[in-house]
């Protein structure tokens, strides 16, 4: 675009700031209008559209929000807007992107803030009229309504500069998405830094997030940039974001509120420009009930929340789903004549898929593998787990005691008799049902001879809890070796742990003497 053919408004009170932002904005080569109220404002967005509208928050007559909401409401208007908030107040930022707002300033406003930040909204808008391709939306594989849904969701969602907290169980994607969200937006060209959460030590997360300098501490040789740095002018992606700890979300929630971090061992505070995605496993409103999460943090990072369907709830999707990983699986093994059988293809709509298509992908991987012949089979495919469809659940579940379902563990490395004894948890049997007791027809004497549970659901989460339970009784609760008694890895256990509400007793807090 032109720079002499783009116009802002620039809406504010202040004589002063309005000539301050005018003067940097013009010599970009863009046109400025300006405007002291609300009222003001209106009337020149009436006589004439932007490219973007520059106001403060606060303003004689009413709020920069109701702008805001008034161009939101207009369909054929589409200007871009930037908010200036008063310094450190999160909650009016908030609003204003959930009112529509592309970004949002803190007072004292950097003017280089501002010209990235008028560049990256000016950017966005081309953007939008190119409808843009993203390699990651287009490896989320699915046509499903619940799919459709999804990618038009993120492809919104990359709009705005506005924080977003992708939530879904594991295996379903998130960091594809978080990328997909990144692709999509203004800052497309710039870096897209992932981080794990649960990966890094404890000790060194604000080292690892705002960087430090040489001799900051023992073993600190040189300066160090962090995450936040590396990010710069892209998206920073907190995955895993539930498992920092509450000191850590504290410094987190600064960074994010101010766009500034303070690198260990620096005295003053750098400003950063960067966009955050997070996402987690983990039921975070949940977790603020519980004081595990902190209130203002959550809000501040779910301003624009997404979630994602779990692989059962889009079986639809599940030929193109194997047909795509398929594709992965022949190129990587020369295998070119590689096929999943209709059989094979209706033995995976059984499955439960826990793991989603993590799950999937490693099924088919093993069957590839397995597989006698090119054309893979029902039989070549292993449901282990407690992935495994329903109805082997409950068949083995009331057919057999615990004690058969999982097998006997002897070894060294699991069993510690010099630890000192634990109590055992108490597993609550699968409750027995009784067939009815009213008069049955002749034709329904096989109802009465196999009863069925009036709740699936409920009844499978009870012996999936006794099962989950009595491996953690057998290994004294170390949930490793009771992963591996039950085919899982350690995040899956500790996922059904929480779910089922399963607690190890020696972590239970003690009885308040008070």
């Amino acid at each position: 675009m032109n720079p002499a053919d783009v116009r802002i408004l620039i809406v504010d009170d202040e004589p002063d700031l309005r000539e301050l932002y005018t003067l940097s904005l013009v010599h970009e080569g863009w046109q400025i209008d300006v405007a002291e109220t609300v009222a003001q404002a209106r009337e020149q967005l009436v006589r004439r559209r932007y490219a973007l509208m520059l106001t403060d928050m606060r303003l004689p007559d009413g709020e920069g929000l109701e702008l805001l909401r008034w161009l939101e409401a207009q369909p054929d208007r589409f200007e871009k807007s930037i908010v200036i908030t008063a310094y450190g107040s999160a909650g009016n930022a908030v609003a204003a992107l959930k009112a529509g707002a592309f970004d949002y300033l803190s007072k004292p406003v950097d003017l280089a803030a501002l010209r990235r930040t008028v560049h990256a909204a000016l950017a966005a808008g081309d953007v939008e009229v190119q409808a843009p391709t993203s390699s990651a939306l287009q490896r989320m594989v699915g046509e499903s309504g619940v799919m459709r849904a999804l990618k038009q969701t993120l492809q919104r969602v990359a709009r705005s500069m506005a924080p977003v907290l992708i939530q879904g169980e594991s295996g379903t994607g998130k960091e594809l998405a978080a990328k997909a969200v990144h692709e999509c937006s203004a800052r497309a060209s710039g870096p897209f830094v992932p981080v794990n959460c649960s990966a890094i030590p404890e000790q060194l997360l604000e080292a690892e997030f705002f960087g430090y300098r040489k001799g900051a501490f023992t073993g600190a040789m040189s300066d160090h940039a962090g995450f936040f740095a590396a990010a710069q002018g892209g998206t920073l992606f907190l995955d895993e974001i539930g498992e920092l700890p509450l000191a850590m979300q504290a410094k987190l929630l600064r960074a994010v509120q101010e766009r500034r971090v303070r690198p260990v061992g620096e005295t003053a505070e750098i400003a950063v420009d960067v966009r955050l995605v997070s996402a987690t496993h983990r039921h975070l409103e949940r977790m603020v009930e519980q004081g595990q999460f902190r209130q203002d943090l959550f809000y501040r990072l779910n301003v624009i929340g997404v979630t994602l369907p779990p692989l059962r709830d889009r079986l639809d999707d599940l030929p193109v789903l194997v047909e795509a990983l398929l594709g992965d699986i022949r190129r990587d093994n020369a295998r070119p004549g590689l096929r999943l059988s209709p059989a094979a293809l209706e033995h995976l709509r059984q499955h439960r898929f826990s793991g989603n298509v993590r799950e999937l992908e490693n099924l088919l991987h093993r069957a590839a593998a397995l597989a006698a012949q090119d054309l893979i089979g029902p039989e070549d495919i292993e449901l282990q787990g407690s992935g495994t469809r329903a109805a082997e659940v409950l068949t083995s579940a009331t057919a057999l005691p615990i004690t058969a379902i999982l097998p006997d563990t002897t070894a060294p490395s699991v069993q510690r008799p010099a630890d000192p004894p634990i109590t055992p948890i108490v597993a609550q049997p699968a409750p027995e049902f009784q067939p009815p007791q009213s008069p049955q027809p002749p034709m329904a004497r096989f109802e009465a001879q196999s009863p069925l549970p009036p709740d699936l659901g409920v009844y499978l989460d009870q012996v999936e809890r006794s099962i989950l339970c009595e491996a953690l009784r057998r290994t004294r609760f170390n949930r490793t070796a009771a992963a591996q008694l039950l085919g899982l890895n350690l995040r899956q256990i500790r996922y059904r742990m929480e779910r089922l509400d399963v607690r190890d007793p020696a972590e239970a807090p003690p009885d308040d003497p008070f």
